[in-house]
């Protein structure tokens, strides 16, 4: 935590730590009061226990709205990326009162994932389905090189198709973290979840016509992993009443690759809050 103001909580992504965030905490806590833990089961929280319920965006987002009043910030502001952001529209979605303003970076529902996935989808995200399977498999696979596959899959996913986007303090922040089998296991739960109680989460609300309330900013990589058909403000329309954002010029990193343009994005929609 660090810096004075609004109460601002961002969350990180698959495969990383709230360490992602370097680029951009110094001057975020020049406005803000930050607060950026890591998500259960990544970097040094707690391990959650149980099935992939336990990790289900329900469940994380009602504990953070829990240390978030903790603190004593009843609402706050809320930017997440990946995984983050998919627990950040659920909290927006379950908790109204707490989310003043919600930011997503690189990524569309949970429902519009498994709706668009397709042959070319699905080889550009091929996680999502490996990441979910029964345990042990994909558990003992990643433990057999688990550097090899955080490397490959991070690299994988920026502009330029390697790791010159990461400061190698962070990179071995990711690397370590990652590197223990009960972390391992916690993200395998996390994309279990993904595909079976987060899916039936996103679908009732739909049914029931539920919309984030919140002023929702999305901002993608336009050398992203989220898939085309339009831009991901034509699907987060169907989510949301007040939706505004744009593309970044970088891949799925948008914090780490551009953090100047991602920053320049950011900073007026939080500001307008105060």
């Amino acid at each position: 935590m660090g810096g004075d103001g609004p109460p601002l909580l961002l969350l990180h992504g698959f495969p990383q730590t709230h360490v992602m965030w370097h680029p951009l905490a110094g001057a975020l806590a020049r406005h803000f009061r930050v607060i950026l833990p890591d998500l259960p089961g990544y970097g040094e929280s707690d391990l959650p226990e149980g099935g992939p319920e336990a990790m289900s965006k329900r469940e994380v987002a009602r504990d953070l709205v829990a240390l978030m009043q903790e603190l004593g910030h009843a609402s706050f502001l809320l930017c997440g990326h990946d995984r983050g952001g998919r627990v950040a529209y659920r909290m927006a979605l379950d908790h109204p009162q707490a989310v003043r303003r919600i930011a997503v970076l690189d990524i569309l529902p949970t429902q519009a994932y498994w709706q668009r996935m397709d042959r070319a989808f699905a080889l550009k995200v091929y996680h999502w389905a490996f990441l979910a399977q029964p345990e042990p498999l994909p558990e003992r696979l990643i433990a057999a090189a688990p550097e090899f596959y955080l490397d490959h899959t991070m690299a994988s996913w920026t502009e330029r198709r390697d790791l010159s986007a990461f400061a190698p303090e962070a990179l071995a922040a990711y690397r370590t973290a990652f590197a223990a089998s009960d972390r391992i296991r916690a993200a395998c739960q996390d994309y279990r979840a993904g595909a079976t109680v987060d899916l039936a989460h996103d679908e009732a609300d739909l049914a029931a016509g539920h919309r984030i309330t919140a002023p929702l900013c999305v901002l993608w990589g336009g050398h992203g992993i989220a898939p085309g058909a339009g831009t991901p403000l034509d699907v987060w329309r169907q989510w949301a009443t007040d939706v505004s954002g744009s593309a970044i010029d970088s891949g799925h990193f948008l914090v780490e690759e551009n953090p100047a343009a991602t920053l320049a994005a950011l900073l007026p929609f939080l500001l307008a809050a105060a």
